[in-house]
């Protein structure tokens, strides 16, 4: 506490009260834009940063971070168009309970939990920074490669009433992630010609297409986005909303702490990403419930599993940053930028060198996590007026605005066209119930799980008695195998 007490007087001067202000004004608004994405408002703030002082440049892109991560719920839950991809688990539960006539109910407990997973997940980088990063520095291709195949469970978790068709969802998300250049060879698979295919399928393309585009086409074609009413049928009764209680909340404190700290396990491992932790935390909460048919149709919990985890992930990618100069996130990749620019090299050395410099950086997290909530509140007052508004207008707009963030993105049609035609697919998932849950997951996981199998039988040479030399490794293989078993018995039941 030494060190912290003197640097007060930073954090809370009046420019870097402001660059986080704005900071997480920014991320609130590109949360909420499809097609859009944190990633692009970093980019364009970190030039912002070369001009400010240390700690107030950090400030503004902690800002960016956290609000982009909190506001992408909102479109989520009131459009089922996830603002950032790794909001798509909180259109699961989010959405339904706003067609629900339970907007406020459900935008009150995302913004609590996004709040609560990311005030946790700050703690733990400020207690934990050093020796959970060490842990995960020595976690190679193999344990990786074992984690990512114990996370291919959660497929059948989350495969609804059928596990065939959960199956052949994930299974077509794997394909589809097989699009790009292959790892090792460099040669192009499933691009058929097209150079902007060599990255692989954009997550816009997937995001928006699958999840924001097939719904609109679902509710343009039904006529009838609620019972009994005919599209562009005003709804008043939104007004009268009641909105999230204290029972309520206290109710998801189980969800809240088990999901947090998943996040903050899934954001110390660099790579895996707030889209895999807000869905692990989705599907714990969901096998954890004692009412787990309830999940997909209105849960808040499951909003709050997913919020919870999601931010949590943005905070503690961060950890692997402080104790050690390895990134867990492009936004730590551009924090990197940013203290690079001021001369301070990321790592260990940081805590001799600038340790004022690292307390404010602690303090500054902080301060953005308690700010999250009347920024957030501002929002959803404003936001949440959304749900008033006629859908035979709103759901021309929401279109429009798909395929001009695509259009953004992008910078060419070629974009476009991807958002259309996964729209299209997604679509037609959704007449043949496939579940698209499965269907991200499989495409999140299948690039990952690629690389890390290379590397692991480059690793291994052939020789299998080289597993004995990982046992974290052949501990998670050996929960996949259980943990298939239990949910094949419970489709069997079922």
């Amino acid at each position: 506490m030494e060190h912290f007490f003197p640097v007060l007087q930073d954090i809370f001067a009046i420019p870097t009260l402001l660059s986080l202000f704005f900071g997480l004004l920014i991320g609130y608004i590109v949360g909420v834009l499809p097609g859009l994405n944190r990633v692009a408002a970093l980019a364009i703030a970190l030039p912002f940063t070369y001009h400010l002082a240390p700690l107030a440049g950090i400030a503004l892109l902690i800002g960016v971070s956290k609000g982009g991560t909190a506001g992408g719920a909102i479109t989520s839950i009131l459009l089922n168009t996830p603002g950032e991809p790794s909001s798509a688990a909180t259109c699961l539960d989010g959405y339904p309970l706003s067609r629900q006539g339970k907007s406020r109910k459900a935008l009150g407990i995302a913004l609590y939990s996004a709040f609560f997973g990311d005030f946790f997940a700050t703690m733990m980088l400020i207690l934990l920074a050093a020796p959970l990063a060490k842990v995960a520095l020595k976690l190679g291709p193999l344990e990786i490669f074992s984690i990512l195949i114990f996370s291919l469970t959660f497929i059948a978790a989350l495969s609804g009433k059928s596990m065939l068709k959960g199956l052949i969802g994930g299974a077509l998300g794997i394909f589809v992630s097989c699009t790009g250049l292959d790892v090792e060879s460099a040669m192009p698979r499933l691009t058929f010609g097209f150079m902007q295919l060599f990255d692989g399928v954009p997550m816009l393309a997937i995001g928006v297409g699958i999840l924001a585009l097939s719904e609109m086409m679902i509710q343009m074609e039904t006529s009838a986005p609620l019972p009994g009413l005919p599209l562009g049928t005003p709804k008043p009764e939104r007004l009268k909303e009641e909105g999230l209680t204290w029972k309520e909340l206290i109710a998801c404190w189980r969800t809240l702490f088990r999901s947090s700290f998943i996040g903050t396990i899934i954001g110390i491992l660099p790579g895996l990403g707030g889209t895999i932790g807000a869905f692990l935390g989705y599907s714990m909460a969901k096998r954890a419930s004692k009412h787990p048919e309830r999940y997909g149709k209105g849960e808040l919990e499951g909003v709050a599993a997913a919020e919870a985890a999601d931010n949590a992930v943005t905070a503690s990618a961060f950890i692997p940053l402080f104790a050690l100069g390895i990134p867990g996130s492009v936004a730590a990749a551009m924090l990197i930028a940013a203290l690079t620019v001021h001369g301070v090299s990321p790592g260990p050395l940081m805590f001799e060198q600038h340790t004022a410099l690292v307390y404010g950086i602690y303090g500054i997290f902080l301060l953005a996590s308690f700010l999250m909530l009347p920024v957030g509140q501002l929002g959803l007052r404003f936001f949440s007026l959304l749900t008033l508004i006629r859908d035979s207008i709103l759901c021309p707009v929401v279109v429009l605005l798909c395929l001009f963030g695509a259009l953004l993105e992008g910078k060419d049609m070629f974009s476009v066209w991807m958002v259309i035609i996964f729209g299209i697919l997604g679509y037609l998932m959704k007449k043949m119930d496939l579940s698209f849950v499965t269907f991200l997951i499989g495409f999140i996981l299948g690039p990952m799980i690629e690389l890390k199998l290379r590397q692991s039988m480059l690793l291994m040479q052939g020789d299998w008695s080289r597993l004995t030399d990982h046992p974290v490794a052949i501990a998670f293989v050996l929960f996949a195998v259980v943990a298939a078993q239990r949910l094949s018995k419970v489709s069997q039941l079922k």
